[in-house]
């Protein structure tokens, strides 16, 4: 599960695309994630190049978020959501982020230098190790492209199958916090060698 890190030359300049061995990384434009969120699914599989199934719609938190970081920092468009599209298939089954740019203010009681991730799977689509590949492919990205060693994630005490995937990746937990959508949720680093 190797990942290659590749920009996308057959498609138009405005897809950065990461790929993997299964997965494209599609980040989502500002256009794509504001007819998302007025339900105008058919246009946004226009602009995403793939299909997308009612899930992304029906947990809007992200693609709102997303909106707003980019409106407060248009920087943070590299760090933004990335559709995840089976490769071959051309069908979104999840998406991956992270919550800012590197060493943002709020993580600083924790960490500093560091950049969070968050993910989500598609219901039909988990236990396939898609969650696995996309944030190993995106904590390499950040390694590689920006100099990133320490990556942070927030996980509900009850979210048993991502608390088994942080684990596998060797995060350990430094506090916690209770988020106002999603209550308690422990705070976890994972450091790379060159942290």
């Amino acid at each position: 599960m190797l990942t290659r890190m590749v920009m996308q030359t057959d498609e138009p300049a405005r897809f950065d695309d990461i790929r993997t061995t299964r997965l494209i990384l599609r980040r989502m434009l500002p256009e794509l994630m504001t007819a998302g969120l007025a339900g105008d699914l058919q246009r946004a599989e226009q602009l995403l190049g793939a299909a997308i199934p009612p899930d992304l719609v029906e947990r809007p938190a992200v693609l709102r978020f997303a909106l707003e970081q980019l409106a407060a920092d248009p920087g943070y468009e590299p760090w933004s959501a990335r559709a995840l599209v089976l490769a071959g298939v051309g069908r979104m089954v999840g998406h991956v982020r992270f919550h800012s740019r590197p060493d943002p203010p709020y993580l600083h009681p924790y960490v500093r230098d560091a950049v969070e991730l968050g993910y989500t799977i598609f219901g039909a689509d988990r236990r396939r190790g898609y969650a696995s590949e996309a944030v190993e492919t995106m904590m390499s990205w950040a390694g590689a492209t920006h100099g990133v060693r320490r990556f942070v994630a927030s996980v509900s005490p009850e979210n048993a199958p991502s608390l088994a995937l942080i684990a596998r990746f060797g995060f350990r937990r430094i506090g916690e916090h209770v988020d106002e959508v999603d209550g308690l949720e422990h705070i976890f680093l994972r450091e790379t060698a060159d942290a």
